[in-house]
C-alpha cells in the first residue's frame, strides 16, 4: 500500500476492519450468498454469480434485481439458458440496455455447457477465455464464486480506493495502479467477501457526493479524508462532448392495429434488437430526418421528437406515424399484432417513439 495511504489502511487491517463491517452491514442481493451461510458451508453459484455480474455492468443494482428475478425464473441453470433461442433472450433482456452483453450472455452459455460440461472455470485465466468475459468480470467470479484472492476493481471500488491512497493520476489511467493496490488489499481469506465488501462500501458510504467518512470503518488513515478532500477522487480526465446525431422513425399502424417493425442486424448498435423502421443513425453519422426516407408512401403526420443519451453519443429522433395503413410489409419488415407487441425485444429508444406516436401504447410493453 503506497505510503500516502496511511499508516491505519496496511492492507491486513483494511482487510480485517472491512470484513467485520461487512458481516453487520452487507447488503441483500438476490444473486449474493450472505455471509453467515457461507460460513455454514454454501458455496455461492458460478451460474447466478456469472450471470449477475453481466447484468450489472454498466447498470444499476436497483435496475438489475428485477431481470436477474425473471432470468433465473426461467432459465435456472446455464443448460436452461444455452437451451433458449436467441430472441428470447434478446427479448427477456429488452430494456436493461447494452445488448451486446445480451449477445455474449448466449455465446458464454452455449460455450459453458456445450463444451464445459456445464461448469464454469474456477481460475481468472480460464475465466477470461469465456466470451465476453473480461478481466473485472472473471475476477469478480473467481473471487465471488471459488473463492480465489483476485483483485476485482469496478467503478465503487475504484473510488474507494482512490480516496484511500489519494491517488493524483486521472482515471483511465490510474486503473492500473488500483489494481495492484487492490490487490495488495485482497486476502487469502474470504476473498469474495472482500470484494463485495468493497463494492459495499462505495455504493452506501463512499459515494461520489457526500460521503459518509464518519461512518467509515477505513476513515483512519484514509488519505484523502485526512486532506479533508475526499469528493476531489478520484480525479477523473475530461470527456471529450458527446456527438449529438439525428435521424427518423417511422411508426406504422394496419387497419387490424399490427405494428410495422423489423429486427435489427445481429451486430452493431441494437444488434438483434426489434424496431419500427428508422433511417441509418449511428454512432458517428446522422440518418434522414424527413419524411421521404419512409418506409413506403402514406399520410405520415410528424408526431414529435424524441432524445436518447448513448454511452457515446446523443441522438434525437422525428417521429412519423401513420394510421390504418394496407398492404404487404416491405421486404425485411414484418406486420407485429397489436397483442404480440409485448413480447418484442424492444429497446427503450424504440418505446419512447413508439409512445410518441401512439400515446399510451407502451402501456403494453413490458419495460
Amino acid at each position: 500500500m503506497p505510503a500516502a495511504a496511511g499508516e491505519g489502511n496496511r492492507p491486513f487491517a483494511v482487510a480485517e476492519r472491512l470484513l467485520a463491517w461487512y458481516d453487520r452491514h452487507h447488503r441483500e442481493l438476490p444473486w449474493r450468498t450472505p455471509p453467515a451461510r457461507l460460513a455454514a458451508g454454501v458455496r455461492p453459484d458460478p451460474y447466478r454469480v456469472w450471470l449477475s455480474e453481466v447484468m450489472l455492468q454498466q447498470t444499476t443494482v436497483e435496475a438489475v434485481k428485477r431481470y436477474f428475478a425473471a432470468f433465473t425464473e426461467r432459465w435456472p441453470t446455464v443448460g436452461d439458458l444455452a437451451a433458449a433461442s436467441n430472441d428470447d433472450i434478446m427479448r427477456a433482456w429488452a430494456g436493461l440496455g447494452y445488448y451486446s452483453r445480451a449477445r455474449n450472455l448466449k455465446a458464454c452459455a452455449d460455450h459453458v455447457a456445450g463444451k464445459l460440461g456445464g461448469h464454469f472455470p474456477d481460475s481468472e485465466e480460464t475465466l477470461r477465455e469465456l466470451p465476453g468475459v473480461g478481466t473485472y468480470t472473471a475476477a469478480a467470479i473467481a473471487a465471488i464464486a471459488f473463492d480465489r484472492p483476485a483483485a476485482v476493481v469496478d467503478a465503487n471500488v475504484e473510488r474507494v480506493v482512490a480516496r484511500l491512497a489519494r491517488i493524483d493520476t486521472p482515471l483511465p489511467a490510474a486503473k492500473s495502479q488500483m489494481r495492484e493496490i487492490m490487490a495488495e488489499m485482497t486476502p487469502q481469506r474470504r476473498p469474495g467477501d472482500f470484494a463485495q465488501a468493497m463494492m459495499d462500501l462505495g455504493a452506501t458510504i463512499c459515494t461520489p457526493r457526500r460521503p459518509r467518512c464518519m461512518l467509515c470503518p477505513l476513515n483512519t488513515g484514509c488519505a484523502a479524508l485526512e486532506a479533508g478532500d475526499p469528493e476531489l477522487y478520484p480525479i477523473k480526465a475530461e470527456k471529450a462532448p458527446r456527438p449529438h446525431r439525428r435521424g427518423a422513425a417511422f411508426v406504422a399502424l394496419r387497419t387490424d392495429g399490427a405494428m410495422l417493425m423489423r429486427t435489427r442486424p445481429p451486430k452493431g448498435m441494437l444488434g438483434g434488437m426489434t424496431e419500427v423502421p428508422t433511417t441509418g443513425w449511428g454512432a458517428r453519422a446522422d440518418g434522414a430526418t424527413d419524411v421521404s426516407a419512409a418506409p413506403f408512401a402514406a399520410a405520415w403526420r410528424r408526431a414529435g421528437t424524441v432524445s436518447h443519451v448513448f454511452t457515446h453519443f446523443t441522438l434525437d429522433l422525428e417521429v412519423f406515424a401513420a394510421s390504418g395503413v394496407a398492404g404487404r410489409a416491405p421486404p425485411g419488415h414484418r406486420w407485429v399484432p397489436a397483442e404480440e407487441i409485448p413480447g418484442e425485444a424492444l429497446p427503450s429508444l424504440i418505446k419512447k417513439a413508439i409512445e410518441a406516436a401512439v400515446p399510451g401504447a407502451t402501456m403494453r410493453v413490458k419495460r
